[in-house]
């Protein structure tokens, strides 16, 4: 294996629905493509005013969100805040996060290591109506 790698993300799968998000978002996870060891990257995006259908959070992978484009509010464990455009948010592992896009969407970067045999834990409607 050569000392880098490169991959366009609109060439990487959108894998959303396969994780039950709805028309509207889309997730993108290049890890195999790049072959990365140590470090994985995403990118996603919810239409106008969408929630992410859950929350999600680590045993061990810490990750950072790199706001993009659009914005909206991010909730963590109980607080919920603000995120716009250029907006970097770090999370500890074992904050439950997830994401609601504003009028204009919201589209994002998550930077997350270190990966393997890391488990998630996936919640279905954690975010409730405030």
């Amino acid at each position: 294996m050569s000392g880098w790698s490169k991959i366009n993300l609109e060439e990487v799968e959108d894998v959303a629905s396969k994780f039950g998000m709805p028309d509207g978002m889309s997730a993108r996870f290049p890890k195999g493509e790049l072959g990365s060891e140590k470090v994985a990257v995403s990118q996603q995006s919810l239409g106008p005013n969408m929630r992410a259908p859950f929350g999600h959070r680590h045993e061990e992978q810490e990750e950072l969100y790199v706001i993009l484009a659009g914005g909206g509010r991010m909730k963590l464990d109980d607080d919920v805040i603000e995120i716009r455009p250029q907006d970097v948010i770090r999370v500890a592992p074992q904050t439950m996060r997830a994401f609601e896009s504003g009028p204009d969407g919201l589209e994002l970067l998550a930077i997350g290591g270190p990966i393997g045999g890391d488990r998630g834990e996936i919640v279905q409607g954690w975010w409730a109506e405030d």
